[in-house]
């Protein structure tokens, strides 16, 4: 029996418990799950005896109603047998999970693992403020096994999908890829934008820009848009083959536009219309999951998994409410709250009589109650918390802050004029201008917040310009004013390839498709990254020749399972499944086997026959120019395939088989749509095959070529052909001297002089004087060092290669030397005091990147943590994540044995397996009182 009156309070992160312990009473025992306790094993985790039954290739039987097999992750069985001791001193079971999908399921896995003999209650909350803590523990319910459900599936389909289609890519494309239902399309819509990029042909078209004067002085700029009446063509007019879409428009070139220019500039001008009309914009809806990842990838510049990792710590510290939603209603207590702080700040007329209601664009929309919006039924400004929240804490919520309060605010209202200029040209054409300008006279939500824009397609209009257009005021003007011409100027234009995705576009366009959900985005972008699908270069993504091979399987042999609606299909029945409107099994079967009823493959029959797939083929990239990119085992490489019998060096017939190809390898740095054919042509030249000869050696006389190889540029010498000898004796061949080019250099820069100095290398700088053992400078696989015997000290930067002399040389050697480990660094930053240990907490930088440490224990920054912006509570957070999985295990030495004493520990092992599975395997729906 439990103590009378204790409540056990589970929650996910331990950064929630100290706030929520506060909101309840001493009664309360509150402690963290650490997020997922189970899960599906992998076939390499499985006992023995499971994986020799149906659940051995996925983990879950596919003949038997598709039944997951769960085990508790190893690193969390401490964390489960503590609860487990916990719950045995309380009478009632709180499971305080994350109100979504993924929350409620790790609520019915608490309940499942810890099989509680106590009331069991669900609680649930979207913000962590007192009222709203005290108001959940009032007001529980049970289990949503329907949202179970709905997770569930989505879990189980995940893993028939990856294991199902992931083989595949490792037979055809290369070992240790991987698939999934998200990440295959999101990855497939970059590629497809890169393609669009590289079939793209820029045209090239003029225009013609002017200042008109009015008598009073007061000049606007008007550019020409009709000759004649019929409309001058614009970057808009051209598809991207370069071809004029536009029957009737007139595509002017330079002497067109400049004929144009010198005409206007010699015949009268005047207003031949003048049209106002009013203009209205409304504020945005609040913040749901993408759009406040796409806003925060604008406007502060971070990724979409940092974003969400800021908003954690925000909600979980109770600044905002929870951040994972794709619902824009806000409750009535955040309505008044928003529409009190607008007018206290702001004024009476910048609030509308009544409050906003957004709808949201999801039809399923239901992962929580609320948008993203500030914490509580009285908001605090960003100034209040401006002492307690830094860096990318507070820019975070300065953004929800605004766009809440924004968003019950009046609309922005004023007037767009429009104006034409036209002259007759001496050649008796007429020409006409037109000029546009906005007039805001009252800024409404202006005033508080205004949404970031993503970057525009060029062809039809520049961000800069639409901006300063819209807050452009044109001159008092009436049709038939006569008109100055100040300036005029011809100007020629090309256009561009539509931009790359960003994070923020890729969330954006993956939304409108209805793919995924807004919770699972910052996954999916880190997902694609870290398998090598996709890199950046500055914000735009940009996908790799891995990617284009695997797009393409995916698109010729599993073309269902990328195509955007289908993908957008399997989401809705989800939210079927999860309102209670479909059944899992039933969806899960059709998926998997098929429907008869409609002829539909599943997913088992798609992957059956592989032997048509052509590996060769799907790892080819056609890039004109007689030219190809080839996806290998090493990397990517451009290849000239020539004909049979044809040198693809000289373009003669040769005798005999064909010539080999010639090959390079591909710089990281050179994006898919930037590898023109010229530019393959030029790696070509510098490949390893060849090279580029940079002149002969003065003091060998050989020659000196750079070149491109599989580890990167580097510089070489090439030897004289050996006489041929009659000598039986073998003997080895010299080998060439060979220097890796340094970082800062450039293969197609790199010149003798520079080579020279490379190959140099080892440089000796003289002896010890007291020992008399020479000290070298060399470049090693791990950096420059210096080289005394055995003794080696690692050098700050390349150049030392070359400046350092036998005096600094020496006064290195004269520093102990640390061994095993370099000299331990001062902190990178101080944090103060940790809530638990009571000890100092400090920023260092280790051999595998900057860590948060009390001297106990050590935690390693996540990837989007960054050192100059990591909070208090950041680093507080980090460690007792760490403390909580407890000290890793240590691997122990398998002592021999004597094959009696094996046979034994087998069965043991078995017997446990067997006892092992029946514990784990679990009945599908909880019993909750």
């Amino acid at each position: 029996m439990g103590v009378a009156g204790r409540k056990l309070v589970i929650v996910e992160s331990p950064a929630k418990i100290k706030s929520i312990s506060a909101y309840l009473g001493p009664e309360f025992d509150v402690e963290a799950s650490i997020g997922h306790i189970r899960d599906i094993p992998t076939p390499s985790e499985m006992p023995a005896e499971i994986k020799k039954g149906p659940f051995g290739k996925f983990g879950v039987d596919v003949d038997n109603d598709f039944e997951p097999y769960y085990i508790v992750d190893a690193d969390k069985k401490k964390k489960v047998a503590e609860l487990k001791r916990l719950l045995k001193n309380a009478d009632e079971l709180y499971l305080a999970t994350d109100e979504d999908r993924e929350g409620e399921a790790i609520a019915w896995h608490l309940f499942e693992a810890l099989q509680p003999k106590v009331p069991v209650k669900r609680m649930v909350f979207n913000e962590i403020t007192r009222d709203a803590i005290q108001r959940a523990a009032a007001n529980t319910r049970q289990i949503d096994t329907n949202l179970v459900d709905a997770q569930e599936t989505r879990r189980i389909l995940d893993r028939l999908y990856g294991y199902e289609v992931s083989p595949v890519l490792w037979r055809k494309v290369r070992a240790g890829l991987s698939a999934g239902r998200v990440q295959s399309v999101a990855t497939r819509m970059v590629v497809e934008r890169e393609r669009e990029r590289m079939a793209f042909r820029a045209a090239s078209y003029w225009d013609v820009e002017a200042d008109f004067a009015t008598t009073a002085g007061e000049e606007f700029t008007a550019r020409l848009t009709a000759l004649d009446e019929h409309r001058v063509a614009t970057g808009r007019d051209f598809d991207d083959r370069g071809v004029l879409t536009h029957a009737k428009a007139v595509h002017l070139d330079q002497a067109g536009a400049r004929l144009v220019a010198d005409g206007i500039a010699q015949v009268p001008v005047c207003v031949t219309s003048v049209q106002d009309k009013p203009y209205t914009r409304r504020p945005s809806a609040p913040f749901i999951t993408s759009t406040l990842q796409q806003e925060a990838s604008r406007k502060l510049r971070m990724s979409a998994k940092e974003s969400m990792r800021v908003a954690q710590r925000l909600y979980e510290n109770g600044y905002i409410t929870y951040m994972r939603t794709d619902s824009t209603v806000l409750s009535q207590a955040a309505l008044s709250a928003a529409r009190s702080q607008a007018r206290e700040m702001y004024g009476a007329a910048y609030v509308p009589d009544a409050p906003r209601h957004y709808r949201s664009s999801n039809a399923g929309a239901q992962e929580a109650h609320e948008a993203i919006r500030p914490a509580g039924e009285v908001f605090r400004t960003p100034a209040q918390v401006s002492g307690e929240l830094r860096g990318a804490e507070y820019a975070l919520y300065e953004l929800i802050w605004k766009r809440t309060v924004a968003s019950q605010m009046a609309d922005a209202t004023g007037s767009t004029a429009t104006v034409k200029v036209a002259g007759t040209l001496p050649d008796g054409r007429v020409a006409e201008f037109s000029a546009s300008g906005t007039v805001i006279t009252f800024r409404g939500f202006l005033a508080a917040y205004e949404e970031g824009r993503d970057e525009e397609d060029s062809r039809r209009r520049k961000a800069a310009k639409v901006a300063a257009e819209e807050e452009r005021r044109l001159p008092q003007l009436h049709e038939g004013d006569g008109l100055d011409v100040a300036r005029v100027e011809a100007e020629g234009h090309e256009t561009v390839p539509p931009p790359r995705y960003t994070e923020a576009t890729l969330v954006k366009a993956l939304e409108q498709k209805k793919i995924g959900r807004p919770s699972t985005y910052a996954s999916t972008l880190g997902t694609i990254q870290d398998r090598g699908y996709v890199s950046t270069q500055g914000s735009a993504l940009v996908p790799s020749w891995l990617a284009f091979a695997v797009t393409r399987l995916m698109e010729e042999h599993f073309g269902r399972l990328v195509d955007y609606d289908f993908t957008a299909a399997m989401e809705a029945d989800l939210d079927d499944i999860a309102r209670g409107d479909a059944h899992r099994v039933q969806w899960l079967r059709r998926f998997y086997f098929g429907d008869e009823a409609s002829s539909a493959e599943g997913l088992r029959d798609l992957v059956e026959d592989l032997g048509e797939i052509d590996a060769r083929a799907i790892s080819t990239i056609e890039i004109g120019d007689g030219l190809a990119v080839r996806v290998g085992r090493y990397g990517p490489y451009v290849e000239e395939v020539a004909p049979e019998g044809v040198d693809p060096a000289t373009g003669e017939m040769t005798e005999g088989a064909a010539v080999a190809p010639k090959r390079a390898s591909i710089p990281d740095d050179i994006a898919p749509a930037d590898l023109t054919p010229e530019k393959a042509r030029s790696l070509l030249a510098m490949s390893a095959d060849d090279g580029r000869s940079l002149g002969v050696d003065p003091a060998t006389g050989h020659e000196i070529v750079a070149k491109a190889g599989r580890f990167g540029p580097y510089v070489t010498e090439i030897l004289p052909e050996a006489p041929a000898t009659t000598t039986t004796r073998k003997t080895a061949a010299p080998k060439p001297r060979t220097a890796s080019l340094l970082k800062d250099m450039d293969l197609a820069s790199v010149d003798l002089d520079t080579a020279l100095q490379l190959l140099s290398l080892p440089r000796t700088l003289g002896q010890h004087p007291e020992t008399g053992v020479p000290i070298t400078a060399q470049n090693g696989r791990y950096g420059p060092y210096l080289k005394m015997g055995t003794d080696s000290r690692s050098l700050e930067t390349e150049g030392q290669l070359f400046t350092l002399t036998l005096d600094e040389a020496l006064a290195i050697y004269a520093q102990p030397k640390v061994r095993g480990r370099a000299a331990a660094k001062p902190p990178l930053r101080e944090l103060g005091a940790d809530p638990v240990s009571g000890k100092a907490v400090t920023v260092k930088d280790g051999r595998f990147g900057p860590y948060v440490t009390d001297g106990e224990t050590n935690a390693t920054l996540r990837r989007d943590d960054d050192v100059e912006t990591i909070t208090p509570e950041r680093g507080f957070e980090l460690l007792a994540e760490k403390r909580a999985k407890g000290p890793a295990p240590r691997k122990r030495a398998a002592a021999k044995k004597s094959a009696k004493t094996t046979t034994r520990k087998t069965t043991t092992t078995k017997s446990s397996a067997s006892k092992a599975a029946a514990r784990t395997t679990t009945t599908r729906k909880p019993r909750t009182s």
